[in-house]
């Protein structure tokens, strides 16, 4: 696969011998050739544990320090008092059986988390076909199934992330923008792999952390050091 000369430039910083401290990665992403958008800061997180085993899922949230970058928008299913109080917290669309067809027949998904009420539940599950293959599904591991739509929309818009492993035993997340500088983007990348780690299951086995590597959304990756 031919890489563009920007890629080209980055990867000729890397030394693909070596294992790099998580700092001095993040020290070498902004000496890395910048495109005209603000690139992601993305962490790979190889695991020891068998995502096809209940009991070896691993799957959770955590607020970053110093937030994602981005603004993300947000839809709640509630009604009644719920519904105010989600308009009140900042959602960005509040609803209930109404959105259903908006969503099956007119494929609107102008939002990037939904979070539903406890009893919106069986309504929201009627999309789940839709919404479960575009990781929308609210659930309660992540915090989206709640009756506290304040705290759930204050998380959201204040940077919380949700780490899941996929198929091949991989969690792959964005942990901050490549403009907030080595210092901060430290800070959430400190934060997010406590998480990972306290995460563990107790029927995972042999070494639990297998690799963890940095990148950029365009650049070459960097594998980290967990010394």
């Amino acid at each position: 696969m031919k890489r563009g000369k920007r890629y080209q430039e980055a990867e000729k910083l890397v030394d693909k011998t070596k294992v790099y401290s998580a700092k001095d990665a993040l020290d070498l992403i902004q000496k890395m050739p910048k495109p005209k958008f603000d690139e992601t800061v993305e962490l790979h997180v190889k695991l020891g544990v068998d995502s096809k085993q209940a009991d070896q899922q691993v799957r959770g949230t955590t607020v970053l320090p110093n937030g994602t970058g981005k603004s993300l928008r947000v839809l709640v299913f509630a009604k009644g008092p719920k519904a105010d109080e989600a308009k009140k917290a900042g959602a960005d669309f509040v609803g209930a059986e109404e959105l259903i067809p908006k969503i099956e027949k007119e494929n609107w998904f102008d939002y990037d988390v939904i979070v539903a009420t406890p009893d919106m539940m069986g309504v929201v599950g009627r999309l789940g076909k839709i919404l479960g293959p575009k990781g929308l599904m609210p659930n309660p591991k992540s915090g989206t199934v709640t009756m506290d739509v304040t705290k759930a929309i204050n998380d959201i818009k204040s940077g919380k992330v949700e780490y899941r492993l996929d198929k091949t035993n991989i969690i792959h997340l964005g942990f901050g923008k490549v403009s907030f500088g080595t210092d901060k983007l430290l800070e959430n990348y400190e934060t997010v792999m406590n998480a990972i780690i306290k995460a563990k299951p107790a029927a995972a086995k042999g070494q639990y952390i297998r690799s963890v590597a940095i990148s950029t959304t365009m650049g070459p990756s960097m594998y980290i050091d967990q010394k």
